[in-house]
């Protein structure tokens, strides 16, 4: 488990429409893996496409869209991208 800093906010936090960089994955191991394997490493740009009520994110990562649920949303540490 890799832990952020200070300066991190959650992507569960993202606003839809906001790029934000990866600065930290907090996840179980199995699930830190499948997310690499997915594109989404430490510094990966990741933008917040959408947000459903049951608190599941449509992200976009490296041009792939994927669906992440809420519990592994709040283990990732973020930075907004520089514009």
């Amino acid at each position: 488990m890799i832990v952020g800093d200070e300066d991190s906010l959650r992507l569960s936090e993202g606003k839809i429409g906001n790029t934000y960089v990866v600065d930290a994955v907090g996840v179980e191991e199995s699930i830190a893996r499948r997310l690499e394997s997915l594109g989404m490493n430490e510094k990966t740009p990741v933008r917040v496409l959408n947000r459903k009520k049951s608190g599941t994110m449509i992200i976009k990562v490296r041009g792939t869209r994927l669906a992440i649920g809420s519990r592994i949303a709040a283990g990732i540490d973020v930075e907004e991208a520089a514009s």
